[in-house]
């Protein structure tokens, strides 16, 4: 039965009220094995339609029971309403179909399986106006999120309230302030990266990464952090011939900008703004800061306390498998790893190092003595939701919402499952895994088609939505993914030694499918990745190498490329896709095949695709390029093209029912400010992409006096201009005054988001110097079409550039370019490139294109190329 009909079946029997069992009925035709499970059944009873059992796993035993000789599926359907878990429904081969027939664990309309506590019993803290607090509930000693009627809340967090000098062991402050707040241990680190920009800072491991170390102790201006987390994030082994490059090939070897961290989270002291919250560990209390309109006396306040919902435990001698779960909502689980000494040393899409010594041996295999294999082998980010040595295992229908590692985990040995039809959002890391890196089989056969994930990492914001390691046959096709922080889907892994002359790390990849998604408003936070990006070797030839068709992918924030092949990506087929509005590149990048000592290029084909690049046909070493066409608009592309993207017709239904419950959005991020003239400042910064279930309709800079702390300008701007200028200008800032901070929030239809975290202070002056000219100019014809290319130039006067003007000799207005990439792509030395539509076949052009800053329009650059005939 297709999915759309089985969901409206499976909602006209559960509404159905079964002998007093609300959400509970039994259909004539259901088998007579089938079991039955209510949150206000009781597990002492035989798990018939009459009478329920209450718990998942007193279901499960009842299945084991009966699962040894199959006759037909087995169905446990779970009523309406919420199963709490302390720990995980932890299935194995006991627990599996039999005969060629299944276990299903269907689900009603509101079946939740949840790891979350409530917290109730709320009061006004005396002396804390707005504060709230309530007793922890009991048997949670920790937990790192907090949800208020299916909102996240956010950690309490702030700047870091003293000036902190690096040393081995952590810092030493300006002060002690920190060693006199209530728990100094409690508070975390964050180290922010991304591109530097302007006054942005690039803190952490890399501009794709977001580590986090929390502090062991406090004493006097002494902070010294916890290990192994600290070491691991400082210490990581470079080559002694090559300085300055990691043994892992990947990020510095330590914290960048001297170990700055971005900001300090989770302390009492740092309560501040609606929204916020914080766990008293040894008082065994949560504290909160209701937002507007709030009601604790009515909410639901929910705690994440498990860390794992379900757990399916194959191995490769006894897999775990014909299990499907279909209809349910994976909601309020936690992950405490980052919260402990280990930390979360991040090296690439929530991949850690780990361990004692971690830095030194982890995953370095073959050029450090003792170091462990395969290369690249770090730790991978464990799901809420998982399976190890899985067959034919189904996940339909399902939402994997408010969760606090990756969201579902189709780990070492999974085969020939599915994940169709569900929804992933508001998780905190990865959305989806498939596979690892680590030596184990591979994953083969995986279908992750007709899915919606979006507002996802919220916390580990260096993780993607689908991240597929080594696997075999897998197919990740007709997938909407929209509104995330980093990477939509990464695959592959273990090419960086590339970078030193080495062929990439042998792997069993082959035959990986990536078709007809779509992907959009993707790299909202960081930088350096893809929508689709691909990384080692892919397979074996073109033929069974990794295949990019069909997919759809626009609107890209932060800097990278539409599809990314990577570090010894070699096999892959680029072809039939439409991408466009990208920051530096649509396909990239080239890298030389060290397999042999002939000087080729990783073997890829780039072939039919729609896009803005603009790159000619030609065979560079084996890097071919063939029959792209050049887009001036989507609209220049054939509908039956745009329209086969992203989800298919049944299941387009997906994209209404959005989770959670409408709110006020999150906060934007990454704030910084340049000179927009002696009274002004330009603002940037990275939008919002959860935007709590309605979209984001403005935002709203405010400048404040570092002195006074008083607001002393204000200027909002609509999204969509936003979008297209990634500028906000506040304008007659008090006369020589300064220096200013700014803050920023996001607005939808239900309010304004908690302000950002601040920008750093900068005085705005007068600026009369104009920037240099671009460089390199280049114009890439087509019949009707051109893509004028350039870089940046270097020097940029006494101001930073906020656009270009391009200039048509056919007499048409300037183009006024502006955007992200407009910014972000003089401090980091990357190419722009536009399209310029409404040419005349074989007609000669000269453009020009200059910088523009608040100086005015620097001199121009200038280019002369004839359109095809």
């Amino acid at each position: 039965m297709p999915t759309h009909r089985r969901a409206a079946v499976v909602t006209l029997v559960t509404a159905v009220l079964a002998l007093g069992v609300p959400g509970l009925a039994a259909p004539a035709e259901a088998a007579t094995s089938d079991l039955y499970v209510s949150p206000v059944g009781n597990d002492h009873a035989d798990g018939s339609a009459r009478h329920p059992v209450r718990t998942l796993q007193r279901a499960r035993d009842l299945v084991r029971a009966r699962a040894a000789d199959l006759k037909s599926d087995l169905t446990v359907h779970l009523a309406s309403g919420t199963y709490r878990q302390s720990g995980p429904l932890a299935l194995d081969a006991r627990d599996s179909g039999t005969n060629g027939h299944r276990v299903i664990w269907q689900g009603a309309r509101g079946t939740v399986v949840s790891g979350g506590r409530q917290v109730v019993g709320w009061h006004q803290v005396p002396g804390r106006k707005g504060l709230w607090s309530a007793p922890a509930p009991q048997g949670l000693t920790d937990t790192r999120q907090l949800y208020v009627d299916g909102s996240r809340a956010q950690r309490a967090r702030g700047a870091v309230p003293v000036q902190l000098t690096q040393t081995a062991t952590g810092y030493t402050a300006s002060s002690d302030t920190i060693a006199h707040w209530k728990h100094p241990s409690d508070a975390e680190f964050v180290y922010t990266s991304g591109e530097a920009l302007w006054n942005i800072e690039r803190n952490g491991l890399g501009q794709w990464t977001e580590p986090r170390c929390r502090i062991a102790s406090a004493e006097g201006t002494t902070i010294t952090m916890v290990q192994p987390c600290w070491d691991n994030s400082n210490k990581r082994v470079e080559f002694p011939a090559i300085p300055g490059r990691t043994v892992s090939m990947v990020g510095p070897g330590h914290l960048t900008n001297n170990g700055k961290a971005s900001y300090i989270e989770n302390a009492y002291e740092l309560l501040d703004q609606p929204g916020e919250w914080y766990l008293d560990k040894a008082a065994h209390k949560v504290y909160y800061l209701p937002r507007e309109g709030e009601n604790l006396a009515r909410a639901d306040v929910e705690a994440a306390a498990a860390e794992k919902l379900v757990d399916g435990r194959g191995t490769a001698s006894a897999p775990v498998h014909d299990i499907a779960f279909r209809g349910i909502q994976f909601s309020y689980a936690t992950w405490l790893t980052p919260s402990r000494p280990e930390g979360f040393s991040e090296i690439q899409a929530g991949y850690t190092i780990t361990g004692d010594k971690g830095w030194a041996t982890q995953g370095l295999c073959q050029y450090v003595d003792g170091g462990t294999c395969p290369f690249a082998s770090w730790t991978k980010m464990p799901g809420n939701v998982s399976f190890a040595y899985g067959q034919r295992i189904e996940f339909a229908d399902d939402v994997f919402t408010h969760l606090g590692a990756s969201g579902l985990e189709l780990g070492a040995g999974s085969k020939d499952s599915s994940v169709s039809g569900s929804i992933f959002t508001d998780i905190s890391g990865n959305g989806l895994e498939i596979g690892g890196v680590d030596g184990q089989p591979a994953a083969s056969g995986v279908q992750v088609t007709n899915n919606h994930l979006y507002a996802l990492p919220r916390e580990y914001h260096g993780g993607v939505a689908i991240l597929n390691g080594y696997t075999q046959r897998n197919t990740i096709a007709h997938n909407q993914i929209d509104h995330v922080g980093y990477s939509a889907i990464s695959l592959g892994w273990g090419g960086w030694p590339d970078k030193i002359g080495d062929p990439a790390t042998p792997n069993p990849s082959h035959d990986n499918t990536v078709r007809d998604n779509l992907i959009v408003d993707y790299m909202q936070m960081l930088d350096d990745g893809g929508g689709i990006y691909t990384q080692g070797l892919t397979g074996t030839s073109m033929t069974d190498g990794e295949k990019v068709a069909g997919n759809v992918i626009h609107d890209q924030w932060g800097l990278g490329k539409s599809v990314y092949t990577d570090n010894g990506c070699t096999y892959e087929t680029v072809e039939g896709n439409v991408l466009y509005n990208a920051s530096y590149a649509n396909v990239a990048s080239r890298h030389t095949d060290y397999r042999d000592a002939l000087g080729n290029n990783d073997p890829t084909l780039v072939k039919d695709n729609w896009w803005e690049e603009g790159t000619a046909d030609g065979d560079n070493k084996g890097l071919v390029t063939a029959g792209n066409k050049i887009m001036t608009a989507p609209s220049d592309v054939p509908s039956e093209i745009l329209d086969n993207a992203g989800l298919e017709p049944a299941y387009r239904g997906l994209l209404d029912r959005r989770v959670p419950s409408p709110s006020v959005p999150e906060a934007p991020s990454r704030v910084g400010t340049s000179t927009a003239g002696a009274d002004a400042l330009y603002i940037t910064f990275n939008p919002t992409f959860a935007d709590g279930g309605s979209p984001v309709t403005s935002y709203t800079a405010r400048a404040y006096d570092t002195a006074t702390g008083n607001q002393v300008g204000q200027q909002s701007v609509s999204a969509a201009d936003f979008k297209r200028t990634a500028l906000v200008r506040i304008r007659q800032l008090p006369s020589g005054g300064g220096p200013f901070t700014v803050r920023v929030s996001a607005n939808n239809a239900h309010g304004s988001s908690a302000p950002s975290l601040a920008s750093l202070p900068l005085t705005p002056t007068a600026a009369s110097t104009l920037p240099g000219a671009p460089t390199g100019p280049r114009l890439r014809t087509a019949s009707t079409a051109a893509t004028l290319s350039w870089t940046p130039p270097t020097a940029t006067g006494d101001a930073k550039i906020t656009g270009y003007r391009v200039t048509v000799s056919d007499g048409r207005d300037p183009i006024d370019v502006t955007g992200r990439d407009a910014l972000v792509t003089q401090p980091s030395a990357k190419g722009m490139f536009r399209v310029i539509g409404g040419l005349k076949p074989g007609t000669s052009y000269t453009v020009s294109v200059a910088a523009v800053t608040v100086a005015g329009t620097g001199p121009t650059a200038t280019v002369q190329a004839t359109t095809r005939s």
